[in-house]
């Protein structure tokens, strides 16, 4: 397999930073504890006058005079008498404090207010005469005090922004130079590299995808003869299957290294950062090449611009024009492939598509029989199978399941089997996995008989007319035990894969759709809820056969009716191709059509009353019927009729 390369390795110099940015913390915390914590011998803030009287009674031994500040020791500890702390308080119009049972504390240094706006003559005198000690202090601050408080913070920010520019400048991986770099997964091929044999279900994808990895081989064969291999390769197909996987295996056949990431990885609420990122990821590649850059979910970023209505994300446009601006600009010397890949093609900017650009599209389809047998195979190899098991059963059983979805069958059975405590999978395992992935999980039992009894007539007017219906895919099993968000299930397999369908199958299709809801009209006399998705995919379904396919009255007229838009807007800022006039012809096929497919679905129960109360009855006993029991019951089924196959 392959394996991530370690991260980048982080710069010696980073561990210094944040070395003296922790000192730097410690001085300030020392600094703030030495000038704001509490100290020893706290001086007593006092009033002038008291501390003139002090001072003529010989209390005060010496004086510092520092602008209007004076502070000073007495030659005894001094309390202020309770009444002087009563006029205080009255003054100031706050309470006084509670007296309290203990003595109150006595300081022997004090401070006061020098009286600058007057003045006080006699002051010094005053000192000289009780000998005390008096130093007065200029109040000038000297002029490196000045700078400092001044300059000294507009220095350091200035200081740390200049360093943050330098760091951005020469590219380093700190926060501010990483946010434009592209975190890219790289991938160099080991002792077993994923190879087209690892890849199963994809031929017609691999055979497309071999001639990359030839010129990734032998580039020079391809440049003689003057041929341009294809730069951008586009991998279009449904979730699950194997687009990731392809080119992997593509890195892995070259022998090349394998740049991965996530097309969502470029955009950022900032303004030009995915641009960055964008030539960022190009740089790398280029530095390791030949290689290959493989870009998923492509559509994050590609989506179409100018769609819809309301705000532009000019950050995703910005990105996109960046990406093609580099796909327009591939130096030939540099061999380099961009694979990219989606499930959403319609929605990507035509810019994207152009030939020099993502000029080859490869199709990955859902695997047909003999490649759903090759990926159980695949997927196997690490199991314990029972002899029991027959892989190519399940592949004929799993129609539709992509290749991830297979490989989660065979996780799922495993671990039934682990559950039920056995040494090895067996068939049964596997065809209770394929119930949990297509039915969805057991839910409790019904217990209200009425609403058993309507889930089981509405599963078997299903089963009934899919049973009896001409070109109607085989009923294997039909349950009234609630799985998944349904009540119960008709689980209808086709007999093989289909890539045209006729208008005979879509004509049964919605015979069977509405046989659950006819069945509640007929035997019950009333209708529920029940066959609401019933009714949407047969709406559905109806609505394609007229504006798309020509299997309406209208005519061979296709329309882009019932296309999902994503964009905000766009159908109605494009208009419409088609008139009011034409929607209503369209809306009066779509209801015919329904319409008929519910009197033949009628006329059938009422035909075949007795076989749809047997089988609901015996839904009502045993809950889950398969394909023998259904046989014994209903008869033989209707073969199909040959009927003109029609392209869709």
């Amino acid at each position: 397999m392959a394996q991530q390369q370690p991260g980048p390795k982080r710069p010696r110099n980073q561990g210094a930073w944040g070395f003296l940015w922790w000192m730097f913390l410690g001085v300030l915390l020392l600094w703030n504890y030495f000038v704001f914590a509490p100290h020893a011998n706290p001086q007593e803030p006092i009033p002038y006058s008291v501390f003139l009287a002090q001072v003529r009674a010989g209390n005060v031994s010496a004086v510092r005079i520092a602008g209007d500040q004076i502070t000073g020791t007495f030659v005894k500890p001094y309390a202020e008498p309770a009444a002087l702390v009563a006029r205080i308080s009255a003054l100031s119009q706050q309470p006084a404090p509670s007296p309290k049972p203990t003595a109150a504390p006595k300081a022997t240094a004090f401070q006061t207010t020098f009286p600058t706006t007057q003045g006080d003559p006699h002051l010094i005198a005053l000192l000289e005469q009780h000998h005390v000690i008096a130093d007065v202090s200029s109040t000038t601050t000297p002029w490196f005090v000045q700078l400092l408080v001044t300059w000294l913070p507009m220095l350091l920010f200035l200081g740390l922004f200049l360093w943050l520019l330098s760091s951005l400048g020469r590219n380093q991986s700190g926060v501010m130079s990483s946010f434009g770099r592209i975190r890219a997964k790289r991938y160099v091929p080991l002792m077993k590299p994923v190879t087209f044999d690892d890849v199963a279900g994809a031929d017609a994808a691999k055979s497309e995808l071999q001639e990359e990895v030839d010129f990734l081989r032998e580039p020079k064969k391809y440049r003689a003869i003057g041929a341009r291999i294809p730069r951008g390769v586009l991998l279009v197909g449904a979730p699950g299957t194997g687009k990731t996987l392809l080119a992997r295996a593509v890195a892995g056949e070259a022998g090349v290294p394998f740049l991965s990431l996530n097309a969502s990885e470029f955009v950022e609420m900032f303004v030009g950062v995915g641009a960055s990122r964008v030539r960022d990821l190009f740089r790398q590649a280029r530095e390791i090449a030949p290689a290959i850059v493989f870009i998923d979910e492509l559509d994050a970023v590609g989506r179409r611009r100018g769609a819809g209505v309301g705000t532009v994300n000019d950050e995703r446009e910005q990105t996109l024009n960046q990406l093609l601006a580099e796909l327009d600009g591939f130096d030939p010397r540099y061999d380099i492939i961009i694979l990219a890949a989606t499930n959403r093609p319609d929605v990507l900017d035509p810019a994207l598509l152009r030939p020099g650009r993502f000029d080859r599209q490869v199709v990955v389809d859902l695997p047909d029989r003999p490649g759903r047998e090759a990926i159980l195979q695949i997927h196997t190899r690490e199991i314990t199978l029972g002899p029991d098991v027959d892989l190519a059963a399940v592949a004929a059983a799993t129609i539709g399941l992509s290749g991830a979805e297979l490989a989660n069958l065979c996780n799922e059975a495993a671990l039934v089997a682990a559950r039920n405590n056995r040494t090895a999978v067996t068939q049964a395992d596997f065809w209770e996995a394929n119930d949990k992935i297509r039915l969805g999980a057991a839910h409790p039992r019904l217990i209200d008989p009425q609403e058993r009894k309507v889930v089981a007539y509405h599963e078997s007017g299903h089963t009934v007319v899919a049973w009896l219906t001409p070109g109607a895919d085989a009923v294997q099993k039909v349950t009234i035990v609630p799985r998944g968000r349904a009540l119960g299930q008709t689980e209808q397999i086709p007999a093989e894969d289909r890539h045209n369908v006729s208008r005979g199958y879509l004509e049964a299709r919605l015979a069977v759709l509405l046989g659950g809801r006819t069945a509640e009209e007929i035997a019950l006399g009333d209708i529920s809820t029940g066959a609401e998705n019933d009714l949407m995919e047969a709406t559905s379904l109806a609505r394609r056969m007229v504006t798309r396919w020509g299997m309406g009255e209208i005519g061979l007229l296709a329309f882009h009716a019932d296309e999902q838009q994503p964009f905000l807007g766009y159908e109605m800022t494009q208009g419409r191709d088609y008139s009011e006039a034409t929607a209503a012809r369209i809306d009066g096929d779509v209801e015919r059509l329904l319409a008929q497919a519910h009197e033949r679905v009628r006329s059938l129960l009422t035909k075949e009353r007795s076989r749809l109360d047997t089988l609901a009855a015996t839904l009502l006993r045993e809950e889950t019927v398969d394909a023998p029991e259904l046989e014994r019951i209903l008869g033989a089924a209707t073969l199909p009729k040959p009927d003109v196959v029609q392209e869709v």
